[in-house]
């Protein structure tokens, strides 16, 4: 049962310390069930989580509008944005009074909070993406593979995994190359001028995949080892995936799906590979769970471990309602 959410038409003030969930279908999101945990364990009663729900590609009005009223409302702390990561940035560019260097770098936000200078758009991705990256892809596996990437979908993910796996500081330990697919040809622009910044010998390739058969073609010509990613949304916001089940997966290759709740179609096409792929398949839970606690901790102004004990906690509290 989905729970109640607003929408751009419908925003009520705050009434206790409230962080929004700005996304498409938050009412069934997990993390609902798991917040009210959270917040007890973090010494953060009282608080609530709001979802915000918005149809893909909202009008700017939309946009600004829950910005404007996020910026305003005394109790209102803070968001976490999935899927209009991209399109709220664009729209409310000029709202925010802080943006840090990684939002502007990207040109997205998956984080809005508060301090004394007022409103701060985040980009959290890139530091969560990573560590969920390095929950199951082992150190050294680029520079022992010389494998590619493949991230189907031109948004905020994509953009952040990129720039964690192309960073110079990563020296040898980086993809031979990172492939973008995405329906809209505008995206994949906006995909190519923000890797235009980055400081990277990376290979970045920009393929527009008007459907499922393009990007099989893509998968076609992966390297041994490398990593296939549904970044589309596809499985959890819209049905489907984005590839079809004659996909070839590359052989001791890795796919990840970023969803972890919906009809996860791309997951059981992994899985239906993975003993004659020996593909290692992996879905968002673990991203989810540091994205969410990367935002948690900047709007209430707390540190949240990411790792160890307490990290453990949180997960397990997780996987008590998942």
């Amino acid at each position: 049962m989905g729970f109640a959410t607003m929408t751009s038409n419908s925003l009520v003030p705050a009434s206790v310390p409230t962080l929004y969930f700005i996304g498409v279908t938050t009412g069934s999101s997990s993390i609902q069930k798991v917040f009210p945990l959270w917040a007890h364990e973090l010494g953060l009663d009282g608080a609530r989580l709001q979802g915000i729900d918005l149809p893909l590609h909202a009008p700017v009005a939309d946009y600004r509008r829950v910005v404007e009223f996020i910026a305003h409302d005394e109790l209102s702390l803070g968001a976490l944005v999935t899927t209009h990561k991209i399109d709220l940035y664009r729209a409310a560019r000029e709202l925010f009074d802080i943006v840090d260097p990684l939002a502007t770098m990207m040109g997205e936000t998956s984080c809005l909070s508060k301090t004394d200078a007022g409103l701060v758009a985040h980009a959290k991705d890139p530091i969560s993406s990573g560590l969920a990256l390095d929950a199951f892809v082992p150190a050294g596996h680029w520079a022992a593979t010389s494998a590619d990437v493949v991230s189907m979908g031109a948004g905020g993910s994509t953009i952040a995994i990129s720039w964690y796996l192309s960073r110079a500081q990563r020296g040898a330990d980086r993809p031979h190359r990172f492939v973008v697919t995405n329906r809209s040809r505008p995206r994949l622009d906006h995909v190519e001028r923000v890797h235009a910044g980055f400081d990277t010998s990376v290979a970045f390739e920009y393929v527009l995949a008007n459907d499922a058969e393009d990007n099989d073609r893509v998968l076609s010509t992966l390297t041994p080892g490398s990593l296939v990613i549904n970044a589309t949304g596809l499985g959890k916001d819209a049905p489907g995936s984005p590839i079809s089940d004659a996909a070839l997966f590359p052989q001791n290759g890795r796919a990840w799906d970023l969803n972890y709740r919906g009809d996860l179609v791309f997951l059981d096409q992994a899985r239906a590979h993975q003993r004659d792929r020996a593909l290692s398949v992996e879905d968002g839970w673990t991203y989810f769970l540091h994205g969410w606690t990367q935002v948690i901790g900047e709007v209430f102004h707390i540190d949240i471990p990411t790792s160890g004990p307490s990290f453990q906690r949180l997960s397990d509290l997780a996987r008590s309602v998942r």
